[in-house]
């Protein structure tokens, strides 16, 4: 079977050329011709399978990867430096975006004012507080709407994957503190979670044929006009994101003395799926098996800093995106930014990052950014116009962030296989599937790595 970096790669190609080929044929967003109408189904319809898997995936791997970690010899020590470092490397992405988008002056010189009714008021963090309290038990959100002409009623239920990611973390550490009595719980959460990985191991090998619908769809409806119009941001966004992923990450990996190329070696398959599906959490079984297997990251540790991260850690989506947006929509609209409101961009970038909650886009985070530092919302729809085509670079770095991070840590803590890490040649993810999808934890190789045993330096493990 071809390996799977050429196949992605391959999907990447034929999905621009047929892409170009539906736009140069007529093809458009509100009227798609046969071409267009088949890259848009096959890419929705990837999407669709990888977001039906979310939230389940969501919930049981937080509550997994919170049980996990208790068998973690200094646990509290690894899941404090875990997030110290999520915020070390979003604090430097911000402050690059903020560099960026005053350099770059993306929304200047457009003559547009402020809409009318804009009062320039800072805004508050109510909102996202009251964002993290559930409404529910399943965070169900259920919203209604009334089409006049037709007399009829349409309601519309969705997830708030923010609430769910704080109700997976309260049962998670409620089931710690039973005990005993909670063992069937979490060993049933941990063999759900294995049946929702399997299914998602399965959709993940469709992803070649997802990549030409999805990027074949982004060009045929958006193309290169559309880059032109807004290319000053999507210029500087892509500079920002290729400076955090070549030359942030690159640097903090010689500074804890790690081979930069033996990182990307390891980890790009699964960058190269987040690019194209757009979704940290559908990325999340090939994230964690490519940190365990290519990079050396002990899986009990693994098992809980990388779905963290999927669903708190993004570098892209959280930090770069907002604080460029933020600055273009300020001078798009001709509103100066204070000092304070500089400020509010990196601490909202910081602390807020879970809002993203690893689904596709970073709308939400988008929205909390200009309302907390009293921006115009009216930006956030000015913007989606390249959202899909910004949104691909967005995530690799998100993913190439949630892989590095535990990656650092392991290292620093010592627990890291560096005979893993310095192989010849990373492991195809896609071997050994069925020994390698679960979990769990309790191997010879990880209880030594994990209880801080010296790692191995002889061969390769099997």
């Amino acid at each position: 079977m071809t390996a799977f970096g050429p196949q992605i790669i391959a999907g990447l190609i034929l999905g621009i050329v047929l892409g170009l080929v539906a736009k140069a044929t007529g093809s458009t967003a509100d009227e798609p011709n046969a071409l267009g109408q088949t890259l848009q189904i096959i890419g929705s319809s990837y999407v669709s399978l990888l977001r039906t898997a979310v939230i389940p995936l969501i919930f049981f791997a937080i509550i997994a990867s919170i049980a996990n970690l208790a068998q973690v010899t200094n646990a509290a020590r690894l899941a404090w430096k875990t997030l110290l470092w999520f915020a070390i490397t979003a604090l430097i992405a911000v402050v690059i975006g903020i560099v960026l988008g005053t350099v770059f002056q993306p929304g200047s010189g457009t003559g547009q004012t402020a809409p009318e009714g804009y009062d320039g008021n800072t805004g508050s963090w109510l909102a996202f507080i009251e964002g993290l309290i559930p409404a529910n038990f399943l965070g169900l959100e259920v919203s209604g709407k009334f089409d006049a002409e037709a007399g009829s009623v349409s309601n519309r239920v969705s997830f708030n994957v923010l609430q769910i990611l704080v109700i997976a973390i309260a049962i998670g550490i409620a089931a710690l503190k039973v005990g005993k009595a909670a063992e069937p719980f979490l060993n049933f959460s941990r063999s759900i979670l294995a049946v929702i990985q399997k299914v998602l191991w399965w959709i993940i090998r469709l992803a070649p044929l997802g990549t030409i619908g999805l990027l074949g769809n982004a060009t045929a409806t958006y193309g290169w006009d559309t880059i032109g119009a807004l290319g000053k941001f999507t210029a500087a966004i892509y500079v920002g994101l290729l400076l955090v992923l070549f030359a942030v990450y690159p640097t903090l990996l010689k500074l804890n003395g790690l081979s930069v190329r033996k990182y990307f070696a390891g980890a790009w398959p699964a960058i190269q799926l987040a690019f194209v599906s757009r979704s940290s959490i559908g990325t999340l079984p090939l994230s964690q098996r490519v940190t365990e297997r290519n990079l050396g990251v002990p899986a009990g540790y693994a098992s809980f800093a990388v779905p963290l991260g999927a669903t708190t850690k993004m570098d892209g989506c959280a930090a770069i995106y907002p604080a460029i947006s933020a600055i273009f929509v300020a001078q798009f609209f001709g509103v100066d930014l204070s000092i304070m409101q500089y400020l509010l961009i990196v601490l909202v970038s910081v602390i807020g990052s879970a809002a993203t909650a690893g689904t596709t886009g970073a709308t939400v985070m988008l929205t909390l950014t200009l309302t907390t530092v009293g921006l115009p919302l009216e930006g956030v729809a000015l913007l989606l116009a390249v959202d899909p085509i910004v949104d691909m670079g967005r995530t690799a770095v998100n993913v190439a962030g949630q892989i590095l991070v535990p990656t650092l840590v392991a290292k620093r803590e010592g627990i890291l296989d560096h005979a893993t890490y310095n192989a010849a040649n990373p492991l195809d993810p896609f071997q050994e599937d069925d020994a390698a999808t679960t979990l769990e934890v309790g191997t010879e190789r990880d209880d030594e790595q994990v209880h801080g045993a010296e790692p191995a330096t002889a061969g390769r493990p099997s």
